[in-house]
């Protein structure tokens, strides 16, 4: 019989000496809902999270930054248009593009926070039935040289739990061909497309790979007993530990 920890128990996986001091920003909009399950998640890879309030104009030292999900701003206009005005996002884009291409994970409203600032390319509108959507969505790894998804092995499937409205990801013809050529896809859906996202894509990267959206929300399983397959559910904790063997592997 498995055993569970109990509910509040975190319980960090073995860190790397280094990454003792490691922090992780974690945004938090006007109307943000993940922020405080994102940094429980940086906390169980072994790494500290950093609050960064979206009206503020300096990022400090973090290592990496996430923006979680909610409906910044109510979804006003459309999911994450006047989030991408935010002081603070200035300072995420410019720390993304420079020289020291900061880690940057957006998860569902911040993936949509992503793409209205350009740092990833497309769109993304109404789910195509015009719901709100709620469920344990299988996800196919496609490309695991990003700085989120190193402790993933390409073509892995995981499961971790979706929850949108505004979800379905799209582009032209021209920008879809060019993310299949350049393995810049880096999560499918698999099985079933709960959105009607063009090609079944659920998360991409920027050239770099410093930067990586998607719809779905790996902080939600982060924990055994805690998310989807019961005993299991730790599937989304990767991501976390990737940045931060990313980080360490950056500072050798």
């Amino acid at each position: 019989m498995t055993e569970l920890p109990l509910i509040g128990e975190a319980v960090a996986v073995a860190a790397h000496p280094r990454l003792a001091g490691a922090k992780i920003g974690v945004v938090t909009f006007p109307g943000t809902l993940d922020d405080r399950d994102a940094a429980r998640a940086v906390r169980l890879a072994g790494a500290t999270p950093v609050e960064l309030w979206h009206a503020g104009t300096t990022l400090g030292d973090v290592d990496a930054v996430v923006i979680p999900g909610g409906f910044s701003y109510g979804d006003y206009l459309r999911a994450g248009a006047i989030a991408r005005f935010a002081p603070l996002m200035s300072k995420i884009i410019d720390a993304a593009n420079s020289r020291a291409l900061l880690p940057v994970l957006g998860i569902c409203n911040g993936f949509q926070i992503l793409t209205e600032s350009h740092l990833l390319p497309g769109s993304m509108i109404k789910n195509d039935h015009l719901k709100f959507m709620c469920r344990d969505q299988v996800l196919r790894v496609e490309n695991n040289t990003t700085a989120w998804t190193g402790d993933y092995a390409a073509g892995q499937e995981i499961t971790v739990p979706l929850k949108n409205q505004d979800g379905q990801y799209i582009a032209d013809e021209k920008t879809l061909d060019a993310l299949e050529a350049e393995g810049r896809v880096v999560f499918r859906y698999v099985g079933f497309n709960p959105n009607g996202s063009r090609r079944d894509i659920a998360g991409i990267s920027n050239a770099a790979g410093n930067v990586v959206g998607l719809m779905p929300h790996p902080e939600h399983a982060v924990e055994a007993g805690f998310g989807p397959e019961i005993g299991s559910g730790t599937e989304g904790l990767g991501f976390f530990t990737s940045v931060l063997n990313k980080i360490v592997g950056d500072n050798k």
